[in-house]
């Protein structure tokens, strides 16, 4: 099993270890007395990655470019654990929920952008980020990815869930997979891939690198 980030580590919740960081609850997760809470893995595509064991590359206090992060339920853990964690959203209500999350972490920094139009926001983000974060419900998840390598340092980390049903709710997921990888390839190096099934249908994580 690949080594965890410092500050991610594996608690004991209602009898069995989980994931957990150290934070306030965002989702109505399990809290111990230690302020560890835990990351529940069905709710959380990086999670997912973690359990599986695939090498992320984090270490902890990465910054972080984080695109389409809901409401907050993934990203908040990041923010637990990583340096300026910069999350991106689409949607005008999940950043609602996103803004009070970030009240107590003053490292997570909300932006109601478009994650496929990041120049709308390369006045905000840091270059240079050691991380981006990707999961988004869109089409074109390849291009989100090679449109925001900008962000990325040249040994920095991109760690994308594909959600082959955003791009084509009746191909086989495993043909949209390796049309994504194939599109990516230009851009970025492939590191490791594996599918997220136990914890996310039709799902398949990716660690890759800057070209």
């Amino acid at each position: 099993m690949t080594d965890l980030p410092e500050g991610v580590e594996r608690r004991t919740f209602d009898g069995r270890k989980r994931l957990a960081t150290r934070g306030e609850t965002v989702y109505g997760e399990p809290r111990d007395e230690e302020g560890w809470r835990a990351w529940d893995a069905g709710r959380s595509k990086l999670g997912a990655m973690f359990e599986h064991g695939m090498d992320t590359g984090l270490v902890g206090g990465e910054s972080v470019l984080y695109l389409g992060a809901a409401s907050g339920t993934t990203v908040s853990h990041v923010a637990d654990f990583a340096g300026p964690t910069y999350a991106v959203e689409f949607a005008a209500r999940p950043v609602r929920d996103l803004i009070d999350v970030a009240e107590a972490r003053g490292n997570l920094f909300p932006l109601l952008k478009d994650a496929r139009t990041p120049e709308t926001y390369t006045h905000v983000v840091e270059s240079d980020l050691d991380c981006i974060v990707q999961d988004v419900a869109t089409r074109g998840q390849a291009d989100v990815a090679v449109r925001n390598r900008r962000f990325l340092s040249d040994d920095g980390r991109l760690l994308a869930a594909v959600k082959a049903r955003s791009e084509d709710v009746v191909a086989d997921p495993e043909a949209v997979f390796e049309a994504f990888l194939e599109d990516l390839r230009d851009s970025y190096e492939v590191l490791e891939t594996q599918r997220l099934d136990r914890f996310h249908e039709d799902h398949l994580g990716v660690v890759a690198r800057p070209k």
